[in-house]
């Protein structure tokens, strides 16, 4: 039994729909709270997280009237007292109080914190059984199997809110698993899609941020930019709908209006189509097993005149190869690949490495991991935090040799 409901099998609840959002200051969490205000009647706020913006996060936490708010940073918590002063509303900081957070009563929980950070909040809810709508890629990339399960046992749903993962969801929806052949998700190429290779590895910052089609944060819009992110869906697709490599495919698609296309046994193909919204996929999540009225602007086909696909490049774009290479590998690759890649990132925001050497870091460290003999399975969130936490130093300490090299 899969933890990812392949048929609107369970029915809508009555009355408001008591909710939580990790991560409500971020990118996902403004389109989930946009959501929540044109539907006020069906939506009771449990509780609140941020990183730390605590002004934005009081704000939030007045206007709906959370009933607990969380930062993450301790050293904010009386910062957040005084901003939520005289409201009655709870509040907490430090990891511990986002888990608390994520363990209150609320039916339905979206996990937006983002890294492996997100791990242990999730697991919080799922434990409980909860509704969840699954924003954060590093709880299935760093501990898929172990979280997947975990929610199996528990009885909790987890619901992709990834608009690839989603729209794989309601493609799925069309046919049994077990009539499934293969996914494919849609990658819009970033803004590299026509560079060479050259090109490619003296990208700029600023270049690497101009992402054409997606409004998203300085993170995974990099990613987006070397195809990381792809890589990442890749992973999260394998575990959240128990896939083999092998069963996924990925295809660029510079338009990005098809989010994914799902092949049955009888050569029928499925897909999903949106206009580029993130409140598209957290609408249906929102509203699922129902759908809800969703603010995005209609799609225009006639407008958009034509839909395009090519083959991916894993020669100009190596993350997309080496996401796929580390999910076959298994017993730990993947949280290493994600932790490698976060640190090249953060590399390259501080304009310590150029952006063709984010993939060569993750690949080092990928082959030091191996070589070394670490490869293990993952037990408990502690081994994968404790195999992300290795997996960040182990990179840092390859960085310079990497920055170092001409290409």
């Amino acid at each position: 039994m899969s933890a990812v409901p392949l048929r609107n099998d369970r029915p809508a609840g009555n009355g408001p729909r008591a909710v939580t959002v990790l991560g409500a200051t971020g990118s996902i969490g403004d389109s989930t709270m946009d959501l929540l205000r044109l539907a006020p009647e069906r939506y009771r706020v449990e509780a609140l997280t941020a990183h730390s913006n605590v002004a934005a996060l009081a704000k939030l936490a007045r206007e709906f009237n959370a009933r607990f708010a969380a930062i993450a940073d301790p050293a904010r918590l009386d910062e957040l007292r005084d901003a939520l002063g005289g409201s009655g509303i709870a509040c907490g900081a430090g990891d511990s109080a986002i888990i608390e957070a994520a363990a209150r009563p609320a039916d339905w929980l979206m996990a937006a914190v983002s890294g492996a950070a997100g791990l242990k909040p999730a697991l919080a809810a799922v434990d409980r059984g909860a509704t969840i709508a699954l924003a954060n890629k590093e709880c299935l990339v760093c501990a898929g199997d172990l979280f997947m399960q975990r929610a199996v046992d528990a009885g909790a749903c987890i619901l992709p809110a990834d608009s690839e993962h989603n729209a794989l969801f309601q493609a799925l929806g069309s046919g049994n698993r077990a009539e499934l052949t293969r996914v494919i998700i849609t990658a819009s190429g970033g803004p590299f899609r026509t560079w060479t290779a050259a090109d490619i590895e003296q990208a700029t910052l600023e270049q690497a941020l101009k992402h054409p089609n997606w409004s998203m944060g300085q993170k995974i819009t990099i990613d987006s930019a070397s195809m990381m992110n792809k890589g990442l869906e890749v992973i999260e697709a394998a575990y959240l709908f128990a896939l083999d490599p092998d069963q996924i495919d990925v295809l660029v698609h510079p338009q990005s209006i098809v989010h994914g296309l799902v092949e049955f046994a009888d050569r029928s193909v499925v897909a999903q189509l949106g206009a580029p919204d993130m409140r598209i996929p957290i609408a249906h999540c929102l509203g699922w097993p129902e759908r809800i009225v969703g603010p995005s602007v209609r799609l225009d086909l006639a407008k958009i005149g034509q839909l395009t696909f090519e083959t991916p490049d894993f020669e100009r774009f190596p993350g997309l190869r080496l996401a796929f290479e580390a999910l076959r590998t298994g017993q730990g690759a993947t949280t290493v690949f994600n932790a490698a890649n976060e640190v090249a990132v953060a590399a390259f925001i501080a304009r310590q490495i150029r952006f063709g050497a984010i993939a060569r870091l993750v690949e080092a460290t990928l082959e030091h991991w191996i070589a070394g003999g670490h490869l293990a399975p993952l037990t408990s969130a502690d081994d994968a935090i404790a195999v992300d936490h290795d997996a960040r130093r182990l990179a840092a300490s390859l960085l310079p040799q990497i920055a170092a090299k001409a290409f």
